[in-house]
């Protein structure tokens, strides 16, 4: 008769190696990782196969911890500040963020539980009773208010707007998007050409209104250059440039 060994399930890899540190009782700053890794790889081996993707994330894992274990075992090396660089570093950080993730989520759901056995009370005030609203005595309530406090309030309540103003973000100006299409420029800018034959460039971007459409109407000559709908020429250095409809 097979005698059948059940093991324990875990999360993920992050989770048997943090079991086997608590079990060990070893510092998790100071992992002895040959010993860590004998007994993950002894568990790795035991572990069902029919599950691939969750016996290869604790295949991997086996991979990393041999890694480390080589590298214990070479020359230490050094950083850049002299320092001497543990290989176990990064593998101690998932831990410890593991670790945190872990006893966070056993507190909530420990919350949850206690919060399924809170019981409460519905209301039972009678409708009456729950609209009731104590009738206010305005003669009684202003009794020693006269106009020379009323103005003083009045003046508080002014003070306060003004004080909530930024005196430098008040004084700017409203920013407006400027809506100016590329494809509408450049059925503007051909149709202009084709009725002129010849247009100035210059002339051409004095009709801009604006910076953001001088921009455009250069992106549009750009385009309709590169399609081959016009042609430009300079007639003398630093001269104007002209545009012609190329037929």
């Amino acid at each position: 008769m097979e005698l059948e060994v059940k093991l324990q399930a875990f999360e993920g890899p992050l989770d048997l190696l943090l079991h086997l540190i608590e079990k060990n009782k070893v510092d998790i700053y100071d992992i002895p990782i040959v010993e860590i890794t004998e007994q993950y790889l002894d568990y790795v081996s035991k572990m069902p196969k029919d599950n691939l993707d969750l016996a290869s994330e604790f295949l991997v894992m086996a991979a990393t911890l041999i890694d480390i274990k080589s590298k214990m075992l070479l020359p230490k090396e050094i950083d850049e500040n002299g320092e001497e660089i543990d290989p176990r570093a990064e593998l101690v950080e998932k831990l410890i963020e593991y670790k945190m993730y872990k006893y966070a989520a056993t507190e909530l759901r420990d919350m949850q539980v206690y919060a399924g056995k809170s019981m409460y009370k519905e209301p039972t005030v009678p409708e009456e009773v729950r609209k009731y609203e104590q009738p206010v005595d305005l003669d009684n309530l202003l009794s020693d208010v006269d106009l020379t406090k009323l103005n003083e309030i009045f003046q508080m309540v002014l003070k306060r707007q003004v004080d909530k103003i930024d005196p430098v973000r008040s004084k700017f100006g409203k920013i407006e998007m400027e809506e100016v299409s590329l494809p509408d420029k450049i059925t503007y800018v051909s149709t202009t050409i084709k009725k002129r034959k010849k247009c100035s460039f210059k002339q051409l971007l004095e009709e801009a209104k604006s910076k953001v459409e001088v921009i455009v109407s250069f992106l549009a000559v750009l385009e309709l250059i590169k399609v081959g709908e016009i042609e430009v020429h300079q007639e003398k250095t630093f001269g104007d440039i002209y545009i012609d409809s190329i037929e």
